[in-house]
């Protein structure tokens, strides 16, 4: 490879990051066919600094109910741990109404039903519904309405 073919290449690379900068995207994957049997393949990722998903202390214990024995006092409980949690099935923005104006389609303490939309995940610009995956009451809601998302975090936990 001459080095005017690397200079070329160089540039392509950084063009492919500032690509990446300018339109919000989070990977990209290029080949250059040279000719018969040289080519270049070029993937260019970042990672996009995620929040810290908000962590939640348990609700409290009604009275003359003791703490498990194995959950040490002041210990706050891993959400995506919980049997009722429901994970975000892909990376996106989290919406909690189907139009800005609209109603959220749940509330903490809400009962649902199998298959009722909980939330929005929006991934590449196409709407997601996220639906209940059994009947229950929402007993938290561990995202907010216009959040990032990545794959498996905890949206929400029905008991």
């Amino acid at each position: 490879m001459t080095n005017t073919t690397y200079d070329s290449d160089v540039a392509f690379i950084q063009a492919l990051a500032e690509l990446l900068r300018e339109n919000d995207l989070t990977e990209v994957q290029v080949k250059r066919d040279y000719g018969e049997d040289d080519s270049l393949n070029v993937r260019v990722s970042r990672m996009h600094p995620v929040p810290a998903a908000p962590v939640y202390a348990p609700a409290p214990s009604p009275p003359g109910n003791a703490a498990p024995v194995d959950a040490p006092a002041g210990l706050v409980e891993d959400p995506a741990a919980h049997p009722g949690a429901v994970t975000s099935p892909m990376v996106g923005t989290v919406y909690m109404q189907g139009e800005p104006e609209a109603p959220a389609f749940i509330r903490v303490g809400q009962q649902v039903s199998e298959g009722d939309t909980l939330l929005i995940v929006e991934a590449m610009k196409t709407m997601n519904h996220i639906p209940a995956p059994r009947s229950g009451t929402v007993r938290r809601i561990l995202v907010e309405d216009g959040a990032p998302v990545e794959y498996g975090a905890p949206l929400v936990i029905l008991e």
